[in-house]
């Protein structure tokens, strides 16, 4: 038996159905609209999203303006939470606060009173350790509310109303920046010089049709609250402006300190924006740990009120602009601040805007609230002179004015028919107090009446005329530029421009202490650097199931070369090896060398050397040295192996060399001309010797007017001379002969 769907209960709302993408889809967009609209970007007319307006319009009705004692911090938050913005108040506070930082702010709106965070990058204390107030820039903000500059709209719960925006005379949303991340789109707008944009505007309101070129005459670029220098070309930051994105480079102030017996240090001044100063220098100190700053030795920070970060070269003979390059290169040095000026122009439509586009968005604000001012103030003139002609009534008939309200029950409707008043003139007589007759002075009446109507006819005047209503703009603009622009305190550009320093590639070695360093690395891959140039065949501690390796005498200033049998080649710096006290350090933590690989040879490396390269199955080729550095840990691929093949030969072309000598697992040997041997970078190369079984045991390359040598157990050298060598002389891939009597068992040259 089927059941039937249950009968719709009378009065309910209907159900409707509809597929659920659809609904899912049309819900989101509900979502990601909210977001967009209330959360994540700035309106262009002031600059602010709905959190920031609410905590100034609140603090504004606390009485908390500039002079006025300060308040609790979770007394503001409070009432911003419980009046405007129904979130929670770490949102809130977190907003109130960066107000507040002059470090993440160029013109700060609150005033703080407490710990409020610092550029190391610490969090502010709670709420109630903290007090705030509004500052000068805030108030410039709000100037005209009390005067109907903007629409008010009911806050959330109908008991309250609130701006829908500020009417802010200046430029906010550029003077101070804004960043925010929405659905699907996000907004990042650097803060700039304030006189420099009132620069911009006067301009733009003497010159409508002015383009983004233009303007930029007057904005040279963005102006951060904690300096630094901008070292982006002026066509991409052309661009940037001109499109509405692009980025911008921003580096570190630095300048050499001279200190005694030719020594230097490096001091950064400015850092970048919004990079925290203490992860800053944790980061550099991390790479002068990992060894991928050769050139440092240490980095402290000595900052007091200001920032000084003292930077020590590992030898006063590194060229400064070297080691700055390597630590912009590597480290928050230096920053791409990414440019997207996407707003809500009227407060709906997200675009993104250009710098001129941005600029007309508040001039054509500032021209509303203008007008709407003029308006309201027009209203309250009109409203004051029909009180004051109604006082100059009652000052003509004083007299009888004073008996009708002594003598009549009701004096309102008498005065009005008697002398023709209206009824707000009458009851503005009637509300008189007594001590205000002596005040109804027929001279100071007229004269303000006189006074009101000559700024009446001025403001009808400046409704009616454009470009009066231009010309009050540029006044009101000249004075924020007065308060805030480049000659007030604090006022003065504080990033500068500099074209990034053309810096000649000088080898590193070139600029460190060359000072006799001893290699060893144990056959297990545990290296170090002994100081001095030591016996190599003194007695070393070796690691329990260890011995020697590779032990060799370097330089500081050198270059290593590890072969490793899976045919890559490693670079190492001999000045970055572990001092020799103990027993070094695993190789494989400074080279990305597979464990199952092993380390075939392990040599300085000398320019213009030839190398020659063969791996177990034959295979071989003459390398030129120069080309197998690597630049990263992963090193550089130079032997291609096939199969179980394995890298087994890795030695040094003598010069004047002109054989090459191969022997087999088999103990055959073949010698053949050095010259049938290809030089090349990388690759399997060619055929040295052809096996029946096994592979290649060893090959090394001779000059043979001196014979052939090698070893014998006795540590004694043996040669075969040149004409003994004939029998064993053939093509190359041969499969040679036996070796002589008396070559060593192990089937190796040494």
């Amino acid at each position: 038996m089927s059941k039937q769907p249950p009968s719709q209960t009378a009065g309910a709302p209907a159900i409707e159905s509809e597929p659920l993408d659809r609904a899912i889809g049309r819900r989101y967009l509900q979502y990601a609209l909210s977001t967009i609209m209330n959360r994540a970007l700035p309106d262009a007319r002031d600059g602010l999203k709905p959190v920031h307006r609410r905590i100034l319009y609140a603090m504004r009705e606390l009485g908390l303006e500039p002079g006025r004692p300060f308040r609790k911090s979770a007394k503001i938050t409070g009432d911003v939470m419980g009046n405007y913005h129904p979130h929670g108040d770490a949102a809130i506070y977190d907003a109130l606060a960066r107000l507040a930082q002059d470090f993440n702010m160029r013109y700060p709106l609150v005033e703080g009173q407490g710990n409020f965070g610092n550029i190391d990058g610490d969090n502010p204390a709670a709420a109630r350790y903290t007090e705030a107030r509004l500052t000068e820039a805030a108030m410039a903000l709000m100037e005209g509310l009390a005067e109907n500059a903007v629409d008010f709209r009911p806050n959330y719960d109908g008991t309250r109303e609130e701006p829908v925006l500020l009417p802010a005379a200046f430029p906010n949303l550029l003077a101070n920046g804004a960043s925010g991340i929405a659905v699907g789109m996000a907004t990042n707008i650097p803060p700039h010089n304030l006189g420099e944009l009132i620069d911009a505007l006067l301009h733009l309101i003497d010159t409508p049709e002015a383009d983004d070129d233009a303007l930029l005459a007057h904005v040279k670029g963005p102006d951060f609250p904690t300096g630094g220098v901008i070292v982006e070309s002026p066509e991409n930051i052309r661009e940037a402006y001109r499109t509405g994105r692009g980025g911008i480079r921003l580096r570190a102030r630095w300048h050499v300190e001279k200190l005694p017996r030719g020594q230097w240090q490096a001091v950064v001044t400015e850092i970048p924006f919004q990079v925290p100063k203490a992860r800053l220098i944790e980061k550099i100190a991390a790479l002068i740990a990992a060894r991928k700053l050769p050139l440092l030795a240490d980095i402290r920070d000595e900052s007091a009120e200001d920032v000084r970060i003292v930077l020590e070269p590992k030898s006063k003979n590194v060229v400064p602009e070297v080691l700055m390059e390597a630590l912009f290169r590597l480290s928050d040095l230096e920053i791409r601040f990414p440019v997207n000026m996407n707003v809500l122009i009227d407060g709906l439509t997200p675009k993104v805007c250009s710098l001129g586009e941005l600029l007309r968005a508040f001039l054509a604000h500032r021209r509303e609230v203008l007008l709407r001012r003029a308006r309201h103030r027009l209203g309250r003139i009109d409203g004051r002179l029909e009180v004051l002609e109604g006082y100059l009534v009652a000052f003509l008939n004083l007299d009888r004015v004073i008996e009708i309200i002594r003598t009549e029950d009701e004096p309102k409707p008498v005065m009005m028919a008697e002398f023709d008043l209206s009824e707000v003139q009458a009851e503005a007589i009637l509300n008189m107090r007594l001590r205000a007759l002596r005040k109804l002075e027929e001279m100071a009446l007229r004269k303000e009446h006189e006074a009101l109507l000559v700024e009446r006819a001025e403001l009808e005047d400046l409704l009616e005329s454009e470009r009066l209503q231009w010309r009050r703009i540029a006044d009101e603009l000249g004075e924020m530029q007065r308060k805030f622009g480049s000659e007030a305190p604090g006022g003065a550009r504080r990033t500068g421009f500099a074209a990034p320093a053309e810096v000649e590639e000088v080898p590193l070695e070139a600029m460190m202490e060359r000072e006799p360093i001893t290699v060893v690395c144990s056959r297990m891959g545990w290296i170090r650097a002994l100081k001095g140039h030591v016996p190599l065949d003194q007695e070393l501690k070796w690691k329990d199931g260890d011995g020697p390796g590779f032990v060799f005498h370097a330089e500081t200033t050198d270059r290593l070369l590890l072969f490793g049998s899976n045919g890559r080649c490693y670079t190492l710096r001999a000045a970055d090896l572990p001092g020799g006290r103990g027993m070094g350090e695993p190789v494989r933590l400074m080279v990305e060398l597979p464990n199952e690989a092993g380390i075939v040879a392990l040599m300085p490396h000398r320019p213009g050397r030839e190398l020659l390269l063969a791996s177990s199955a034959g295979d071989g080729f003459v390398a030129p040295e120069d080309q197998l550095l690597a630049q990263t840990r992963s090193g550089r691929q130079v032997v291609n192996l096939k199969g179980d093949a394995r890298l087994r030969v890795c030695r040094p072309v003598g010069e004047g060399d002109d054989h090459v000598a191969v022997v087999g697992e088999n103990r055959k040997l073949l010698v053949f001309p050095l010259a049938e041997l290809p030089r090349m970078s990388r690759g399997k190369g060619v055929r040295l010797q052809k096996y029946r079984d096994g592979g290649l045991s060893d090959a090394r390359t001779f000059r043979l007017a001196d014979g052939l040598g090698w070893k014998d157990p006795a540590g004694r050298t043996r040669t075969v001379r040149a004409e003994e060598l004939s029998e064993w002389l053939g093509r190359r891939a041969g499969a040679g002969r036996m070796a002589p009597r008396g070559f060593p068992r192990d089937n190796r040259f040494t």
